[in-house]
């Protein structure tokens, strides 16, 4: 049976690239997947992200990833495109339509910074 189309999560969509089913190009393909990544609701660390997080020493538990996660939607319900998500154990700027943390940084260096680029603010 054909499933070229019928993309039902991140991983089918995977295996149809990797064996030639796929008929889009690869710039059509990473923005499949990207919405496919979305539309499960995980947030994703981009690499960036992830290098600051551990050398800045930001830790999230399930509970924190919860919470982050809930920030996200709901700056999406507004309509966000990127925003920032502030809460105790740090901020995070995340690219909504991706679901993607695109860095963050820790309470303390909050104070000497200035977030540019972002179209909103989510209290945690």
């Amino acid at each position: 049976m054909d499933q070229t189309g019928k993309i039902t999560s991140s991983q089918s969509l995977r295996v149809q690239h990797e064996f030639g089913h796929s008929k889009s190009s690869g710039t059509e393909f990473a923005d499949r997947l990207r919405q496919a990544a979305a539309q499960t609701g995980q947030i994703q660390f981009s690499r960036h992200a992830s290098q600051r997080m551990e050398q800045r020493g930001i830790q999230l538990t399930g509970e924190n990833l919860d919470e982050l996660t809930q920030a996200v939607e709901k700056a999406r319900q507004k309509g966000s495109r990127e925003t920032v998500v502030i809460g105790s154990h740090g901020a995070f700027i995340v690219n909504v339509a991706n679901n993607v943390v695109v860095t963050s940084i820790t309470e303390q260096e909050m104070k000497n910074n200035i977030f540019t680029n972002i179209d909103s603010a989510v209290f945690m």
